[in-house]
């Protein structure tokens, strides 16, 4: 009880400064459990709230929200299988066909409908499997330090200095080019900027008094860092997420387009491949796909710097 009354914390660990709670003067500087969870609640409305207030963030989520919906009812709204030829060869967008065909008949307009489901797949997967590997070791450097911490970093520079694009091609060329294994080699090599990251707001978290006072009332260090630096810790990882997606699509399209995609699936970078030689002939075939990259990249991009402005701004 003493050592509560001389830090100021409650029996959580938690300050009213460590919060953002208001403290009346000459009153304790305490906060129970229930005012920090409204306090918290509040930080999350006021997020939402300053995302709101940025018409360009507001427009790349309504991008990305209808290519989420066209990803999942891809084979509701293609109005062709991807895979279908015909004998309507290279014709121009008409109202048969939305989008055009290509060089097989194959309508296009349901090529980039499935195509959304691949792109969107190897985006979120990859950054998924990377982001959960950083945040562990990011996390683990940062929170025990020492030796710990040296060895964990230059475990990180190792994997940081190879050229991701280039082990890419050497990969798919030896084992081939499943989609699957596209997603696994982008996880496995796109972590190491959110390990420094979280590695960095560990460390300027570790050493505030809410996690010190944590520490002395017998807390293990285990729960600290769950429960008391990572929640603190993660949302400028949540933005650097959002920029790795738009980036694994942009290699996938590139080892698409060089012939080292997955033919069992439909992708953007595949069908800038098969139109290569048409590009002065028939346009759409090289436009739209190429177009699909762009908005989506876009989106992804106006979405992290709208999340950006909002965790560093307050109401």
């Amino acid at each position: 009880m003493a050592i509560q009354e001389r830090t100021g914390q409650n029996e959580r660990g938690w300050t009213a400064e460590s919060t953002g709670l208001a403290v009346a003067a000459g009153e304790p500087s305490t906060v129970t459990r229930g005012a920090l969870l409204r306090s918290l609640t509040g930080q999350r409305r006021g997020f939402f709230a300053r995302f709101s207030r940025q018409p360009a963030a507001v427009g790349g989520a309504l991008i990305l929200t209808t290519l989420m919906v066209v990803a999942v009812g891809a084979d509701l709204i293609a109005p062709y299988s991807p895979f279908a030829t015909s004998n309507d060869v290279l014709l121009p967008p008409s109202a048969a066909h939305f989008l055009g065909t290509d060089d097989l008949g194959r309508d296009l307009f349901s090529a980039i409908v499935h195509g959304t489901r691949v792109s969107l797949l190897v985006g979120v997967g990859s950054v998924l499997i990377a982001t959960l590997i950083g945040i562990v070791v990011g996390g683990v450097a940062g929170f025990v330090g020492g030796t710990v911490d040296d060895v964990l970093m230059r475990f990180t520079e190792l994997f940081q200095i190879v050229p991701r694009f280039f082990l890419a091609l050497v990969v798919l060329s030896l084992f081939g080019n499943s989609i699957w294994l596209i997603v696994l080699l982008l996880g496995l090599t796109y972590w190491t900027g959110t390990a420094r990251l979280l590695r960095a707001q560990v460390l300027s978290l570790r050493t505030r008094e809410y996690v010190l006072a944590a520490r002395v009332i017998g807390v293990k260090e285990s729960r600290i860092l769950l429960r008391h630096i990572l929640p603190a810790a993660l949302p400028p990882v949540i933005t650097q997420a959002a920029l790795h997606v738009g980036g694994a699509i942009l290699i996938e399209a590139g080892l698409s387009f060089l012939g080292l995609g997955d033919r069992s699936v439909v992708s953007w970078g595949l069908l800038l491949n098969d139109a290569q030689q048409y590009v002065r002939t028939a346009w759409w075939i090289s436009a739209f796909p190429g177009l699909a990259i762009t908005l989506t990249v876009l989106a992804l991009n106006l979405i992290a710097d709208g999340m950006n402005e909002a965790w560093n701004r307050r109401i």
